[in-house]
């Protein structure tokens, strides 16, 4: 029998998944399924956490309720490379700019993004810390292929949502080689 682990807000201790956990989707794990809007398109909700906030936070320079933090709704895109938020989450999370890099859009147009971070992501069973592109205005935020990599997260196609991998169901692994 799994007992659950008392959370604390930012202490991102959770209860370990049982079986059932990839069968359905799981309660606030930010997975959303929009068939009847998008059709083939994956929307997840992730929490972002600005990552220095977290540091002083553990470091008893900060507040628990001082962390800035907030749930976003991302388009899984497997064929982006990075996390790109906008300018809003960006001003929310008060996030320093680190550089500036240029970025190809779908497009084709190459425009110059500043690289911010950084960032932790949660989702489900699992949490990164990223560096996020700053796409312009209130463009729709993108989760790309590294931070999906980094947490061992798959999209299932047939009921199109985005599940920890199955294959490694209580923790992310990686491949070293």
């Amino acid at each position: 029998m799994l007992l659950a682990v008392p959370e604390k807000k930012f202490g991102f201790r959770r209860k370990p998944p049982v079986a059932a956990f990839l069968q359905t989707a799981p309660e606030n794990s930010g997975s959303e399924t929009q068939k009847d809007i998008t059709m083939g398109l994956v929307y997840a909700t992730v929490e972002l956490i600005n990552a220095d906030d977290l540091a002083l936070q553990r470091r008893g320079f900060l507040q628990e309720d001082h962390v800035r933090h907030m749930a976003v709704n991302f388009l899984v895109d497997t064929g982006a490379y990075m996390l790109t938020i906008n300018e809003s989450i960006r001003a929310q999370l008060d996030l320093p700019t680190l550089e500036t890099r240029p970025a190809e859009l779908a497009n084709g147009e190459v425009i110059q993004c500043d690289v911010v971070g950084p960032i932790e992501l949660r989702y489900a069973n699992r949490r990164s810390t990223q560096c996020a592109m700053v796409l312009p205005g209130e463009t729709e935020p993108l989760l790309g292929a590294l931070p999906l990599e980094d947490m061992d997260l798959v999209v299932e196609a047939r009921t199109q949502r985005l599940i920890v991998n199955p294959e490694h169901p209580l923790a992310p692994q990686m491949s070293l080689k």
